[in-house]
């Protein structure tokens, strides 16, 4: 083993040593994601149905509108967490995901199973993601079921 190659047990203490991001980072995170996930989608939708698209207050206007509001957002999410280990609004307050584990970059079944979490953390009225708050690293159920944590960069 040459002296550049990291033991398993330097990558673990690595890990410990970083600083987790706490709720309020995150939430901020979560606003600045969300306003960019509707600039994104509402100009869209707005060139496929026109104004009425936003003057009806039917929930499910065909499948464009379902691709475009729920299908485009998550692969988007995802595809960020996998290339980049997070999103816009986590690099704009220097945060990235990482394995829990090893300190490195999520992988791709962890990214989908973190997306999934989301819905189990927001299923019991947002507990999952008050957890943050009272959690020694910071995890959400999200976090924890995919094994990630979220630290500074």
């Amino acid at each position: 083993m040459e002296n550049n190659d990291i033991s398993e047990n330097d990558r673990v203490q690595n890990i410990e040593a970083v600083q987790y991001v706490g709720f309020g980072s995150r939430f901020l995170a979560s606003i600045i994601d969300s306003v960019l996930v509707v600039m994104l989608t509402l100009p869209i939708l707005y060139s496929i149905y026109g104004a009425e698209y936003f003057e009806t207050d039917d929930s499910f206007k065909g499948s464009s509108d379902f691709i475009i509001s729920y299908i485009l957002p998550v692969l988007v999410v995802i595809l960020f967490w996998i290339y980049k280990s997070a999103t816009p609004g986590k690099m704009l307050v220097s945060a990235k995901i990482v394995d829990a584990k090893t300190g490195n970059q999520p992988t791709p079944l962890q990214c989908i199973t973190r997306y999934l979490g989301y819905y189990v953390s927001m299923f019991a009225l947002g507990l999952g993601f008050l957890w943050i708050v009272w959690d020694d690293k910071k995890q959400g159920w999200h976090d924890k079921m995919a094994g990630t944590v979220v630290i500074y960069s």
